[in-house]
Parts: C-alpha cells; sequence; structure tokens
C-alpha cells in the first residue's frame, strides 16, 4: 500500500490479562504509539508539536477486533490517512499477526488542536504532503450514530486524577475506556471478551473533575451503550458502544 506506516510490536507480560491475551485498553493504547511513531516518522513528533502548543486530539473512533494477540507474539499494526479536512484527518489502522492475517482494525478522526486556546487549528500542510493519501478504508461499513443515554443502570463516579491527563491538558482517551471497562458487572467481563467499541469525545475532562459513567445494556448481553458527564455542570464528555461475545 502507498502512504502506509507500518508499526511492529512484541506483546510482553504487562500487557497481558489474566488469561495471557492483550487486552482491549493494550490494543488501544499500541494504535495510539502507532499513530505517535507516524507523527516522529516525519519530523513532527508530539513533543516538538507540544512546544508550539500544538496537539492531536481524538474526537471518534471505532476498533474491531477478531482476536487478541497472546504473550509474546509478535504483530504489527499499518497505518495510514485517508482524508483530510482543513482540521481534521481520518487515520485507518489493521492489526495483522506474524504471519500477515489480520486480527483487528480501527478508524479514528483526530483533530489538529491549539492546547492552550482550546480550539481546532488548520494542519500544517507540510504535514499533509509528508503523510500523502491513501482513499483506502480500513472498516466496511459505515461507523454507526452514537445513542447518548441518562439515568441508567450501574452508574459510577470515577476522580480525574494527575495521572490520567496527557500532554494536552485533558483526560487521555484511553482513560475514559478504563473507567467504561471498570463500570461494567465483573460476572458480565469475566463471561465475555470485547469485539467492537464505537465511540465519540463532545468535550474534554480536566483535572478535578468527577467522571460520571452511565450503562445501559441492549440487545440482551452482547451490546453495551455508555455515556460519559462531568460531576461539575453535567457536560457531556463521550459515549460510546460496546458489543461483546463469549469467550
Amino acid at each position: 500500500m502507498v502512504n502506509c506506516f507500518d508499526k511492529n510490536f512484541e506483546l510482553r507480560y504487562y500487557d497481558m490479562n489474566r488469561y495471557g491475551e492483550a487486552s482491549p485498553q493494550t490494543m488501544l493504547t499500541l494504535l495510539e504509539e502507532t499513530a505517535a511513531e507516524h507523527c516522529h516518522n516525519i519530523d513532527y513528533c508530539l513533543y516538538s508539536l507540544e512546544k508550539q502548543n500544538i496537539g492531536w486530539v481524538l474526537i471518534s473512533g471505532a476498533i474491531d477486533m477478531i482476536r487478541y494477540p497472546k504473550y509474546k507474539e509478535k504483530i504489527s499494526i499499518r497505518t495510514w490517512i485517508s482524508n483530510y479536512g482543513l482540521v481534521r484527518g481520518l487515520r485507518e489502522n489493521i492489526i495483522y499477526d506474524e504471519s500477515g492475517s489480520e486480527i483487528g482494525k480501527a478508524q479514528g478522526t483526530w483533530i489538529f488542536y491549539d492546547i492552550s486556546k482550546r480550539k481546532p487549528v488548520p494542519i500544517f500542510d507540510e504535514i499533509k504532503a509528508r503523510w500523502g493519501l491513501n482513499p483506502k478504508k480500513s472498516q466496511e461499513t459505515e461507523i454507526e450514530k452514537i445513542e447518548i443515554i441518562e439515568d441508567e443502570e450501574h452508574k459510577l463516579e470515577y476522580d480525574v486524577n494527575k495521572s490520567d491527563v496527557d500532554s494536552n491538558k485533558h483526560v487521555n482517551n484511553i482513560k475514559y475506556f478504563n473507567w467504561l471497562i471498570e463500570s461494567l458487572p465483573e460476572e458480565f467481563l469475566e463471561k465475555n471478551s470485547l469485539k467492537r467499541i464505537n465511540g465519540k469525545f463532545f468535550h474534554g475532562a480536566y483535572l478535578g473533575e468527577k467522571i460520571k459513567v452511565y450503562n445501559k445494556n441492549d440487545a440482551g448481553n452482547k451490546r453495551y451503550l455508555h455515556t460519559m458527564r462531568s460531576n461539575i455542570d453535567n457536560r457531556l464528555l463521550a459515549a460510546a458502544h460496546t458489543t461483546w461475545q463469549m469467550k
């Protein structure tokens, strides 16, 4: 494929769940690491952008796993940009095992963001030129619209701590996913593994806030709806759909 970037990983013990498989949080982390490496590869490292008060912010995305890699397994993630707007880029990802078989895919919309002013800014032309464009999509179907829920079953609250805040000075997107998983019943997590997550971020959360998590079981045990709000002003922060399968 043209205008794509490949990153190789060997799964570590630290990345595993109790069953010796990579956790969903691990896969999201590796996707984020691949995107960061893609930035570094064109000499627009995230730390150099930060010195200009610029960063990339994920506003929506979906990941669909065929299977999760196991301890010491070697995988590769291929990433590329399929579309640009003035301030946003659509990033595609395919996850391969060592034999070259596809084991997962992901898509995310990222905004080029002024950290100090907390608003989007135009993507540098040089970044677009160096990354190039490949219109191929990783997802075969359109990403479904996110449903917002309110006071539903199993509501929990989480404090935003210093370790939850990233270089963009707000909560990192993977932290929301951690809270989402933590808010689900343990007996459900024991019997099911995450097949797909589709999420959208509406506003940032910051140090000192509490995150309110609302979950609704939909279509039996196969699907959950999730909504997260701030305790300060009930600001809508994020929402997601998750689809699960029996282990």
